[in-house]
């Protein structure tokens, strides 16, 4: 369903979904956040303050070609004439397709799913999700990103999504 709507804000939609990112980084997001399949945020514009690398899948570049396709000389990921979609752009795409789900609720989809579907670690679902870690010990011992564990943990959750397994998420990414 989602696949078949034309228009950057279905884009962005599927490009958080995912990516397990939040709203304010996609829109926010810029073009020159990425490199080859590696889309790094800036510390200033991550909840934590911490620069995040997200691993992006073939899919997720595809959708970042379309939307480029669309707004040619933005140097956002996701526009319309240069400026950065509204944060009401995907809601109100959801409010259109009578879902009742939110934006933000596909993040904890992904966070339950990894737990109760998969065998990943929850310190790369929770790296994954750009939380922070609570305990301070911890925190100092973990100086990496995971990025090549999550690498392919997003390419399960693509596979994930795109199946029969997950009725809502596949049909809303259904082509």
């Amino acid at each position: 369903l989602l696949r078949n709507i034309d228009g950057v804000a279905a884009l962005a939609l599927e490009f958080t979904i995912l990516n397990a990112s939040r709203t304010g980084e996609v829109l926010g997001g810029l073009r020159s956040e990425i490199d080859d399949d590696i889309w790094t945020i800036s510390a200033n514009r991550m909840k934590a303050r911490k620069e995040h690398r997200v691993p992006l899948t073939g899919r997720s570049l595809e959708i970042l070609a379309m939307a480029k396709s669309m707004d040619e000389n933005s140097q956002y990921l996701f526009s319309r004439n240069g400026k950065p979609l509204s944060n009401m752009a995907m809601p109100m795409l959801l409010r259109r397709l009578n879902s009742n789900v939110t934006v933000h609720g596909f993040r904890s989809t992904f966070r339950d799913w990894v737990s109760e579907e998969t065998s990943h670690s929850p310190e790369v679902a929770e790296m994954a999700l750009a939380h922070t870690i609570k305990n301070k010990v911890e925190a100092a011992y973990r100086r990496k990103d995971l990025l090549e564990r999550r690498r392919i943990l997003m390419q399960d959750w693509l596979d994930f999504c795109e199946s029969e397994k997950f009725n809502y998420v596949s049909t809303l990414l259904a082509a």
